[in-house]
């Protein structure tokens, strides 16, 4: 299960406490081979990289509503087709840009998985869980 960045807990905090505005932004998924921490990174998760990978946008309408404090996806999440290996990823990421920008949330995969070239990485509908901490 994942759970929510410092970055993430300070925004949604001061704008629900009225300190500032807050757009929702559009959120990418990404791969990483360490665990990025709450107060990670895409570079301090090693984010995967190379050899067709890219982190994979999503709607408001690719994730359920939350319940119980968590959520998670809805429909399948889906990356590009591997040109080559990828390292093996051990963690899941979210972040509110396709490349650089803030960390939002993250977690462990329930297994690590390394993509072969040719293969294509995707958790399936409900496989991908975000929950407060």
């Amino acid at each position: 299960m994942g759970s929510f960045s410092n970055y993430w807990e300070n925004e949604i905090l001061d704008h629900v406490f009225g300190k500032g505005a807050y757009t929702p932004p559009t959120i990418y998924v990404g791969l990483c081979s360490a665990d990025p921490t709450d107060a990670g990174t895409g570079s301090a998760c090693n984010e995967l990289s190379g050899n067709g990978y890219a982190r994979v946008a999503t709607a408001a309408s690719d994730w359920d509503a939350a319940s119980g404090g968590a959520l998670d996806n809805a429909t399948s999440i889906a990356f590009p087709t591997a040109t080559g290996n990828w390292t093996a990823a051990t963690h899941f990421a979210l972040f509110d840009a396709a490349t650089e920008g803030n960390l939002l949330a993250h977690g462990s995969l329930s297994q690590s998985k390394t993509v072969q070239n040719g293969d294509t990485a995707s958790f399936a509908a409900g496989d991908l869980d975000v929950s407060l901490d």
